[in-house]
C-alpha cells in the first residue's frame, strides 16, 4: 500500500511475539495484494482496468466488504469522500513532483473519470462495474485501515492483547501497556505559527487515524496545496489542516478523517457526531488564523 507497518506489542515471551507478529504481517501482505494500487497484479488494480469495458467483475469478500462501505461513506458525504479519485491523484502526484500546477483542462479530463456513482455494485454476484474507461480506484483513504484493524485482529487470536498496529500515522489500538491507563500517543501540532501546542492522548482498544497536509503539501504559485483532492472539484485541498479521528475501528477513523479534509471541520464534525463511538479535533489555518475545533467527546482523551 506504498506505507510501511509497525507492530508494537507486549507477550509472555520471544517465540510468542514473533508468531503473533509474522502471522500479522502476513495478513497485512495478503490485503495488500488485494488493495494496493501500486501492485501491477492486485485485485483492485485488475478491477481499474476493467474499466469502461462493460463487464462486471466478480470481488473477493475482502474488497467486496470494502467496496460497500466507501460507497456508503460516499453518499452519506454527498461524494467528498470518493474511492474513484484515482485520476486526479495521480494528476496531482505529477504536480508535486514537477513542481507545476496542472492546467485546468487536465484536472476537467481526470474530473471526468472521477465519481463514486460511475461504480456499480452487483449484490447477487458480489461483483463491481465500472462505467467509464480511464477510471482508477485509489483505496488509500480507507485500506490501510482495514488492514490495521486486520493486523490486531490477528495478534489477538494469537493471544497478544496489549498491542499497537500503526501505518503512516493511523492506529490500530489494543490493551494498555502493563501498568498503564491506554496508550501514549503524540497529537502533532500544526506546523504553523500560533497552533496549539503538542498534546498527548491516552488510547485504549480504538482506531485512531490522521489526514492533513502535514508531510505531503507543496506550494505554487505561492499557494500550499496537500495531497488530498477533493473529488468534486477536482483540485488539491489549501487549507492547512490536521485532522484527528478517534473510532471504534481503523476504517472508520481513517475514512473520517480524510473526508472531514475535504468538507470543513462544520460539516466533518456533523458526520462524526451521527458516528457512534466517534470523536475528533480539526486545526486548521484557512487563512492567517488558526481554527481548531472537536466534537464534545474529543477531551476526554487528552492526558491532563
Amino acid at each position: 500500500m506504498g506505507l510501511p507497518f509497525r507492530i508494537v506489542l507486549y507477550a509472555e515471551n520471544q517465540a510468542a511475539a514473533d508468531t503473533a507478529a509474522r502471522a500479522a504481517f502476513a495478513r497485512v501482505a495478503e490485503l495488500n495484494q488485494v488493495f494496493s494500487d501500486y501492485e501491477d497484479d492486485s485485485e483492485l488494480t485488475l478491477l481499474s482496468r476493467s474499466a469502461g469495458s462493460g463487464r462486471a467483475l466478480p470481488m473477493s469478500d475482502e474488497l467486496w466488504r470494502l467496496l460497500n462501505v466507501a460507497q456508503a461513506m460516499s453518499q452519506k458525504s454527498g461524494g467528498a469522500f470518493d474511492i474513484t479519485v484515482g485520476p486526479l491523484v495521480q494528476v496531482w502526484r505529477r504536480a508535486r513532483r514537477q513542481r507545476e500546477l496542472p492546467a485546468p483542462e487536465v484536472i476537467a479530463e481526470a474530473k471526468s473519470r472521477v465519481g463514486w456513482e460511475k461504480v456499480v455494485l452487483g449484490p447477487r454476484q458480489r461483483s463491481a462495474t465500472l462505467l467509464v474507461p480511464g477510471m482508477r480506484l485509489d483505496f488509500g483513504s480507507i485500506a490501510k485501515g482495514r488492514a490495521l484493524d486486520e493486523a490486531l485482529r490477528i495478534l489477538r487470536e494469537h493471544g497478544i492483547r496489549r498491542a499497537l498496529v500503526t501505518g503512516s500515522g493511523d492506529m490500530a489500538i489494543g490493551d494498555p501497556p502493563p501498568g498503564r491507563a491506554g496508550w501514549r500517543i503524540e497529537l502533532a501540532p500544526l506546523d504553523a505559527p500560533g497552533a496549539p501546542p503538542t498534546r498527548f492522548l491516552s488510547l485504549r482498544n480504538c482506531g485512531f487515524a490522521t489526514s492533513g497536509d502535514l508531510f505531503q503539501h507543496v506550494e505554487l504559485g505561492g499557494k500550499r496545496y496537500s495531497h488530498i483532492v477533493d473529488p468534486r472539484t477536482g483540485w488539491a485541498m489549501t487549507d492547512q489542516s490536521l485532522i484527528t479521528v478517534i473510532a471504534r475501528d481503523c476504517v472508520t477513523a481513517n475514512s473520517l478523517s480524510t473526508t472531514t479534509c475535504v468538507v470543513g471541520p462544520e460539516r466533518g464534525l456533523a458526520l462524526v457526531k451521527a458516528t457512534a463511538g466517534t470523536s475528533a479535533r480539526v486545526v486548521r489555518k484557512p487563512g492567517e488564523r488558526v481554527e481548531v475545533a472537536q466534537s464534545p467527546g474529543f477531551a476526554r482523551f487528552l492526558e491532563k
